[in-house]
């Protein structure tokens, strides 16, 4: 008996070890770290820990729509939120140190909407980016920015219960959040008109876990830039990010000619390439590189109770091989709603283009509801070229 509890201390001692402080991740990246963490990291053991370590949800509903032929449809959210998944904040030196401002700011938008698709085939997966200011429809809340479905819903649901009598903050927060899933599930699933099989949700935490755990991600600047809000300080050219650059990065805006839209782009080059990192081969032969993976998931990573992530491995893995075509949904001119800055797209035109990359054998030109508005005949601002990964090269970006 002790011989066994000798054996087994080292492990112990090393799932003691944590990374740092709670930081962002954007969708695709912690997914993929769930997905080839467990089909390449200790098997079934990790898998099982794994399986009953990261938060699960109800959000999704049984009788929500499912793709059918085998494909699956992911949605990946990325919340700007400055808390942990209790809802405490995160500590102020962190936040100083992300250059992540107060824990007010941000509230619970989905600053990150990416829906993954994975066909049945094995080919090639297609991942789509909202852009977090396009004007949709809420259910319940009227048009409004797409990236508020969930906090709007979130806040109502917390006022319902607490004018019924409810006072615990645990609770209160349990069933706040799972209605702004639905809420944002919902919205999205209308607004691109495709079913949504899995989700993953993920806060201001990953980003930071996962470029620490990989030991750097590789990215590529074509311009050196200096953003003292975000923090970002890069020279141009092929460079590795630790954790608290790799948020800087992703989270510039300011200083970039296309503003959000090229911030989309960044978040897509550096998933690109953390996927990639994570299919290496020395990734998935250091065991305390695995263990800090698999931390990263469990810190960082909400998923639905329905997902059987041991059957996805199987058809996904091109995802972990950086095989994803990344596209930026289109928006056809910039606007003002209710003082705020605001993307008006198309959303007949939105639903074709996923419609083609999804299913282009029986896709059909969807029709715009009876009474809907038509964008006003603009100029469309350019959409940044998405990165395409295929097993090699580091896109540049701006």
């Amino acid at each position: 008996m002790s011989h066994r509890r000798m054996s087994r201390s080292p492990i112990n001692r090393r799932r003691r070890k944590r990374s740092g402080p709670m930081r962002l991740v954007r969708a695709l990246a912690l997914a993929a770290v769930v997905l080839v963490l467990c089909a390449l990291a200790g098997g079934w053991y990790l898998y099982r820990d794994l399986a009953g370590s990261i938060g699960t949800s109800h959000a999704l509903g049984d009788n929500a729509p499912k793709s059918v032929g085998g494909d699956t449809n992911i949605l990946l959210m990325g919340l700007d939120s400055r808390k942990d998944q209790n809802g405490d904040d995160l500590p102020p030196e962190v936040l100083d140190k992300l250059h992540a401002g107060s824990s007010d700011i941000g509230g619970y938008n989905t600053n990150t909407l990416i829906l993954l698709h994975v066909p049945a085939d094995g080919s090639k997966a297609k991942a789509f980016s909202v852009p977090r200011d396009d004007l949709v429809d809420i259910p319940g809340h009227g048009q409004d920015k797409i990236k508020k479905a969930y906090g709007l819903e979130k806040a109502r649901t917390e006022e319902k219960l607490a004018a019924q009598g409810v006072t615990d903050r645990g609770k209160l927060e349990t069933a706040g959040r799972e209605a702004g899933r639905r809420a944002e599930i919902e919205t999205v699933r209308n607004f691109l008109g495709v079913p949504i099989d899995h989700f993953a949700e993920v806060n201001l935490a990953g980003f930071y876990h996962l470029a620490d755990a990989l030991d750097g991600v590789t990215v590529c600047l074509k311009h050196p830039v200096k953003d003292k809000y975000s923090g970002a300080d890069f020279p141009a050219g092929k460079q590795t990010l630790n954790g608290q650059q790799s948020l800087a990065f992703v989270r510039q805006r300011h200083g970039l000619d296309g503003g959000d839209l090229d911030r989309t782009r960044r978040q897509q080059a550096f998933l690109a390439s953390a996927t990639q990192k994570l299919a290496s081969a020395g990734t998935f032969t250091d065991p305390v590189r695995l263990l800090n993976l698999l931390n990263v998931a469990k810190q960082d990573l909400v998923t639905d109770k329905g997902w059987d992530l041991m059957s996805f491995l199987k058809q996904a893995k091109n995802v972990s091989g950086g095989n994803v075509a990344f596209t930026t949904l289109p928006i056809e001119r910039f606007a003002k709603h209710r003082g705020e800055d605001v993307n008006i797209v198309d959303p007949v035109k939105i639903k074709q283009i996923v419609a083609e990359q999804t299913n282009p054998v029986h896709s059909t030109p969807p029709t715009a509801p009876e009474g809907s508005p038509v964008p006003a005949p603009s100029k469309a601002p350019p959409a940044p070229s998405p990165p395409v990964i295929d097993g090699g090269g580091i896109p540049c970006v701006d």
